[in-house]
């Protein structure tokens, strides 16, 4: 008897499952096959519990919990995964992807205004470099990029080019969404997912690591300047 109870109790889950998937948004149903599995050998456990099976239904019920538990932290883990970040100056809209170290940008005037940087060759990646040379931010974001896709440029730069901008600089006041943008996280981001981003970029963006300076100042403002919001 309990054991065609626990078939027409699965018949009717797969009924509804199946009614489910066909209407439920893509977003839910990425998320229903990850907690399937706990979910199906919990609903087992409660089955055979109920008919009187509890020494085998218990554990199957533990074992769900335990499993769900295990997919509910890779979920998190796997949100951190895709991340942006994107800074912006005058001249460049520049995006970091957190998984790769791989960097794009955006030109936003002048002569190349439209396109972006891994469309232009090294020529005009030197032309855009002289055109925008006299504002800081802009230069900097470009050298970030420009030193990792093109690792000697700089030993091949014109010798009277100046002295290469170095130490901090006043960057103006930073805005919620600025600094979200940074380090590529929603509005409303508590205060554990702003020190993550914040530890995930400077592998990235830190200096001592192969990065840049100016983007490691701008990921360390952005940082304080959201946890201020958490702080009494």
């Amino acid at each position: 008897m309990s054991v065609l109870i626990l078939l027409v109790a699965l018949v009717a889950f797969a009924v509804l499952g199946a009614l489910y998937f066909t209407s439920a948004p893509p977003a839910q149903i990425v998320s229903l096959i990850r907690y399937a599995g706990p979910i199906a050998l919990g609903f087992a456990g409660i089955i055979l519990s109920l008919a009187g099976r509890f020494v085998v239904g218990g554990p199957l019920i533990m074992m769900a919990i335990g499993w769900y538990g295990r997919q509910r932290r890779r979920g998190r883990l796997g949100g951190m995964t895709g991340q942006k970040s994107t800074v912006r100056s005058v001249w460049l809209e520049m995006e970091l992807d957190h998984d790769t170290g791989d960097m794009d940008g955006m030109i936003l005037a002048g002569q190349f205004e439209g396109r972006r940087l891994n469309d232009l060759g090294e020529g005009d990646l030197r032309v855009l470099a002289a055109d925008l040379k006299d504002d800081r931010e802009s230069a900097e974001l470009l050298e970030a990029y420009l030193d990792r896709r093109m690792p000697g440029w700089r030993d091949d730069a014109d010798a009277d080019a100046g002295p290469r901008h170095a130490g901090p600089h006043d960057t103006g006041a930073m805005t919620h969404e600025e600094a979200y943008k940074i380090l590529g996280l929603e509005p409303g981001a508590s205060a554990v997912e702003v020190r993550k981003a914040h530890r995930r970029l400077m592998q990235r963006v830190h200096p001592d690591l192969g990065g840049n300076a100016f983007l490691a100042q701008r990921v360390n403002e952005a940082r304080d300047f959201l946890l201020r919001d958490h702080t009494d």
